[in-house]
């Protein structure tokens, strides 16, 4: 009887004896997700608070490694190949380092991801898999909790900012987007040959402003296989219009702008009535 009382003991006051209390960290975690075309940016970190302190040259000392964040170091995940300051960054996931200084930064992608925070005597500047130089700027407002976060985002780029107190490093990312659509729209066009297809495939050409010879062959089979409508027509005379043959770009709006006008959609009427208004000046001149 006292050997089960002892067991029951060791299981239950043992076992609770190493047990942790599960508190609010000091530096919560933090993901930023960012789409730039059609890869993804992901970056898993901590979010330390400046509490009154200096930060770099202070509690971030300059020349020494830092994790960029706090706790575990902070990881970055690129779901395709990208471009950093001329550096190429294959898909997959990497430690990101930062060595501080007051007038420039060495940004590192590291390869080893195993690393508890900075990786202190265990870190190799060998597994380093580049390192990007980048100037500090001063922000007007005050950060008060460290921040990476991604802006100037277009369908080719973004910029990643950290940003901390009263500073703030950009580094620029950049991906083939249209290498990657091309592949989407061959894929696309072989597998799903749809009139709507053809129309993404054509507006996406259009809004790059890329190949309007064949994003103009690509509306017409949209519109051999999905008969008018406003917006089939409606990239159609901007194309046209592009290619300077402004007579058929009018001819197009003028369509656009009839059944938009019988489904309602104010916003595409006053659209085309605007262009086709621009472009018989131009056919004046």
């Amino acid at each position: 009887m006292a050997s089960r009382i002892l067991i029951v003991f060791l299981l239950v006051f043992g076992i609770n004896g190493y047990a942790q209390i599960n508190h609010p960290k000091a530096s919560p975690l933090a993901i930023a997700e960012q789409e730039v075309g059609l890869s993804k940016i992901s970056v898993k970190y901590s979010r330390p608070a400046t509490k009154g302190r200096e930060i770099f040259g202070g509690l971030v000392p300059y020349g020494r490694i830092w994790r960029v964040g706090a706790n575990e170091s902070t990881k970055i995940t690129v779901d395709t190949d990208m471009t950093v300051m001329g550096n190429t960054l294959p898909k997959g996931t990497y430690a990101l380092y930062a060595f501080p200084e007051a007038s420039a930064w060495q940004i590192v992608f590291h390869k080893n991801i195993s690393h508890w925070g900075d990786g202190r005597r265990n870190y190799d500047p060998k597994e380093d898999l580049f390192r990007v130089n980048v100037k500090p700027q001063n922000v007007h407002h005050h950060q008060e909790n460290f921040l990476i976060a991604f802006d100037s985002i277009t369908h080719n780029s973004t910029n990643m900012n950290l940003t901390w107190a009263k500073t703030q490093v950009i580094i620029p990312f950049i991906v083939d987007t249209h290498a990657q659509m091309e592949i989407e729209i061959a894929k696309q066009i072989t597998e799903n040959p749809k009139a709507q297809t053809y129309y993404e495939a054509a507006r996406y050409l259009q809004e790059q402003e890329k190949d309007y010879e064949r994003s103009l062959e690509y509306l017409n089979k949209a519109l051999e296989l999905g008969g008018d409508t406003y917006y089939f027509h409606r990239v159609k005379s901007l194309v046209e219009a592009k290619l300077g043959d402004y007579k058929s770009a009018i001819a197009s709006a003028e369509k656009s702008l009839k059944i938009a006008d019988e489904l309602g959609k104010d916003e595409f009427v006053r659209m085309n009535q605007k262009n086709i208004s621009a472009w018989k000046q131009v056919l004046k001149k």
